[in-house]
């Protein structure tokens, strides 16, 4: 759902109505990756909802980008190569107003957020972590909205075709992969010295995002 990156309906009452009901001890979540690197999405989803969390998975910016790049690339042949978009004079500057790269500035979205809501509010979840070990890194996600931990590494199998966990489906026999994106699969190398210019470059306005 991307109602809430347009201004349609006054305090954006339409995303609210498309949300489920909800009990009490229920939580309602909704995703949208989208909402971290839009300007405008901050200040609306405080709007609806000032007391929401927000979970916000993050991965290793270079690879992010890299990954980012191939799926583009599987569904557009003939795009230029990551060296021509990601740097603008050979391997000079690193091109920030590419959108692959500028999703990975992290510090710069993240202070966006906080003048709308405390850091508190925040759970930083690693996308490296949820494939080295899911349970942990969902034990923290449990924690931090309040519920008991209920998944766990019971929960997870290891898929040899796609060569990361998947989650098996509760009371059912078939199984779910719980990272079924192309995005999460196989990331391709990125040769030297393309990868040493990426994280000199983003290294700055990423690593406070995380402090």
């Amino acid at each position: 759902m991307h109602n809430l990156l347009t201004e349609e309906e006054p305090r954006y009452q339409r995303q609210r109505s498309l949300m489920p009901r909800t009990l009490d001890g229920q939580i309602t979540m909704e995703e949208t990756p989208s909402y971290f690197v839009t300007r405008e999405a901050p200040g609306r989803i405080h709007g609806m909802s000032p007391d929401t969390k927000l979970i916000v998975v993050v991965r290793n910016p270079v690879t992010r980008a890299i990954s980012d790049y191939a799926q583009t690339l599987s569904k557009t042949p003939g795009l230029p190569s990551f060296r021509a978009l990601a740097f603008r004079h050979g391997l000079g500057p690193v091109d920030t107003a590419w959108s692959a790269v500028r999703i990975d500035l992290y510090a710069q979205h993240l202070d966006n957020w906080l003048r709308f809501f405390p850091l508190s509010r925040f759970l930083f979840v690693s996308g490296e972590r949820l494939v080295s070990d899911p349970a942990a890194e969902l034990g923290r996600v449990q924690d931090f909205l309040g519920l008991r931990r209920v998944v766990t590494d019971k929960h997870f199998y290891f898929s040899a075709t796609k060569g990361f966990p998947c989650l098996k489906k509760a009371q059912e026999s078939g199984r779910l992969c719980a990272w079924a994106s192309p995005r999460a699969g196989p990331t391709p190398g990125c040769p030297p010295p393309w990868s040493s210019a990426c994280r000199t470059s983003t290294g700055p306005s990423t690593a406070s995002s995380t402090r």
